[in-house]
């Protein structure tokens, strides 16, 4: 920590820095697939809106995307689709 004094006589004020330790890893090095985990869920988040503007909504499960009606169908009967799938079907609409 380093102590900044002002010239005009003020509170002095202490200033701290983040600093990598001599041999570690730099902070994006110990974030990997950060940026893919952030772009999917952006992307998600995209479809989720697209998605509502045609009065449907997007679900997750462990088997994959699905759309689903105001009647809580889901749309085409299907509940496995990816992500790529529902852009294309939503797409279409």
């Amino acid at each position: 920590m380093k102590a900044e004094h002002h010239a005009d006589g003020g509170i002095p004020r202490a200033r701290r820095g983040v600093t990598v330790p001599p041999g570690g890893t730099s902070r994006e090095e110990r974030w990997p697939g950060a940026n893919e985990a952030k772009a999917e869920k952006l992307g998600v988040r995209s479809l989720k809106r697209q998605a509502a503007a045609q009065g449907l909504q997007l679900r997750h499960s462990d088997s994959g995307y699905s759309l689903v009606n105001s009647a809580r169908k889901p749309v085409n009967d299907r509940n496995n689709m990816t992500l790529a799938e529902v852009e294309a079907w939503l797409g279409r609409a």
